[in-house]
């Protein structure tokens, strides 16, 4: 069965960096498109990046030129590099795949602040 396991979430000073995981536990992710999003307490999920099957990335505007998507397929994992971080980009990040079937981590927190 399919999981995702997202780790690298924490405290950071505004300016700082992080880069997430997710880790999935089938390879066939490998083959698909995974998401990134995010929630903010009181707000609604959004999506921040993904990358396809063919590694192609994609990024939500908000995150273009700060965040970069990327795939280790021998693990596999997905990463999330995040830069210039601010405090908005706090939140409960989640990895996200629609196929083969809807699949979510548990989430890993990241808190902006100084």
């Amino acid at each position: 069965q399919l999981q995702l396991v997202e780790s690298g979430g924490g405290l950071v000073q505004p300016g700082g960096s992080l880069r997430l995981s997710c880790r999935a536990s089938l390879t066939i992710v490998n083959f698909n498109t995974v998401m990134w999003l995010r929630q903010a307490p009181g707000k609604q999920r959004e999506l921040v990046a993904s990358i396809d099957g063919h590694d192609k990335p994609d990024y939500s505007n908000f995150v273009k030129g700060r965040f970069t998507i990327s795939r280790d397929p021998a693990k596999p994992t997905v990463y999330l590099q995040m830069n210039n971080l601010k405090p908005d980009d706090s939140g409960v990040y989640y990895c996200h795949t629609e196929n083969p079937y809807d699949t979510w981590g548990q989430g890993t927190h990241v808190t902006v602040s100084s």
